[in-house]
């Protein structure tokens, strides 16, 4: 399976002012929504459904021999899909639809209603 982030992508999450935990969860989020796209087959719309998730997931050959992994995954990737649908509602925007720029001004704006 390849990192569906690229090295530009990973180097700006790295260069956002956030704290470490805060761009450790930027990069699970924004690993979710390459994964959620490629399920998906597209960048646009509502992330794919549990059944469509897991389907997936299973078909992978990397954890083919472990089950209850690949069930774990796609409750986390469905989960993200949830994540994503949420932030992707105050960007106005569909979830799958979501740039890494959207994630990064998303986790500053928690960030700071945080400190305020």
């Amino acid at each position: 399976m390849e990192n569906p982030l690229t090295s530009r992508e990973l180097s700006l999450l790295e260069s956002s002012l956030l704290p470490a935990l805060e761009r450790h969860h930027l990069r699970l989020l924004a690993h979710g929504l390459r994964t959620l796209q490629a399920v998906a087959g597209r960048r646009s719309g509502q992330p794919p459904d549990h059944a469509q998730i897991e389907a997936w997931v299973l078909a992978q050959a990397v954890i083919a021999d472990d089950p209850a992994f690949a069930k774990a995954w796609a409750r986390q990737l469905h989960g993200s899909g949830a994540q994503l649908s949420s932030i992707a509602a105050g960007c106005g925007c569909d979830p799958l639809a979501l740039e890494l720029q959207d994630l990064i001004r998303w986790a500053q704006a928690e960030a700071d209603a945080r400190l305020t």
